[in-house]
This record gives C-alpha cells, sequence and structure tokens, in this order.
C-alpha cells in the first residue's frame, strides 16, 4: 500500500544522501553561507534612525534666492489655482512667478528650457502632489547611500 510505497521512497532518498555526501553538505551549507552573508552585509550598513527634531524657529527666509523663481504646475484645476496663489503671494511679499501647464509633458518640456530656478508641481489630487526639479540638482548623500 501506500505506507510500504512512502517507506520505500525514504529509504530510496537516504542511500542517495548517503553516497553523494557531497552534494548533501553542499545543500546544507550553501543556504547557511548565504544567510551568514546576508547578516554580514546588513551589519556593515546599518539602518540610521534620526531622533525627532524640537521646534525651533529658523528666523527669516531669505527672499534674494527667490529672485524670479519659476513653479510651473499642471493640471490647472481650481483647487491647484487657489493653492498656487496662496503660496505665491500670501507668504512672499514680491511674490513668485506661476505658470500652469496643461499636461505634464509640457511641465516637462518647459523645465528643459528654463533656467535653473525652476520647480514643476504636479498636483494627483486636491490632497497630494509631486515635486519636478531640472536634472542639474545634486541628489543627497542619503539617497545614494541606499541605492
Amino acid at each position: 500500500g501506500v505506507w510500504r510505497q512512502t517507506r520505500a521512497l525514504l529509504f530510496k532518498n537516504c542511500l542517495i544522501k548517503c553516497r553523494t555526501k557531497k552534494s548533501s553538505v553542499q545543500e546544507v551549507l550553501f543556504p547557511l553561507f548565504f544567510l551568514f552573508w546576508l547578516i554580514l552585509m546588513s551589519m556593515m550598513h546599518p539602518h540610521r534612525n534620526f531622533d525627532e527634531v524640537a521646534n525651533t524657529n529658523l528666523g527669516t527666509l531669505d527672499t534674494s534666492m527667490l529672485v524670479n523663481f519659476v513653479i510651473g504646475y499642471t493640471p490647472p484645476t481650481r483647487m491647484a489655482r487657489e493653492i498656487m496663489k496662496k503660496v505665491a503671494f500670501d507668504n512672499f511679499e514680491d511674490g513668485i512667478i506661476t505658470e500652469e501647464y496643461l499636461s505634464e509633458e509640457e511641465l516637462q518640456e518647459a523645465s528643459a528650457f528654463k533656467p535653473s530656478n525652476f520647480v514643476g508641481v504636479v498636483f494627483n489630487d486636491a490632497m497630494s502632489y509631486q515635486l519636478r526639479f531640472p536634472d542639474s540638482i545634486a541628489m543627497s548623500s542619503i539617497y545614494m547611500e541606499s541605492r
């Protein structure tokens, strides 16, 4: 019956393992070696936990850096226009130049021809957005390390 066949198959596999000791040892040691290697690599590059920063007064904003600063945004919805109007005029005396684009492709084309003081904002919905910077901005070393 089934029990006799299972016992015969188990006995056959034990004989094969005893006769091929080198491959049997490799089957056990390779996973242990890779596990040790992963643990070693994780210890060499530990995760950094940053502590909470207390609320501090950062002082006044240096608006000289924001002269001729251009913010392009898409899609030109009513909510996006209100948000960008608030950004441009409520927070800065001179105002920031805002330009609306019909699509994200137009925004990317405009950022290629604009100077380095151009930033794109793509609104996903009323509560979320993504920033698009020119390629000339250097990446942070924090992100380079995690690549």
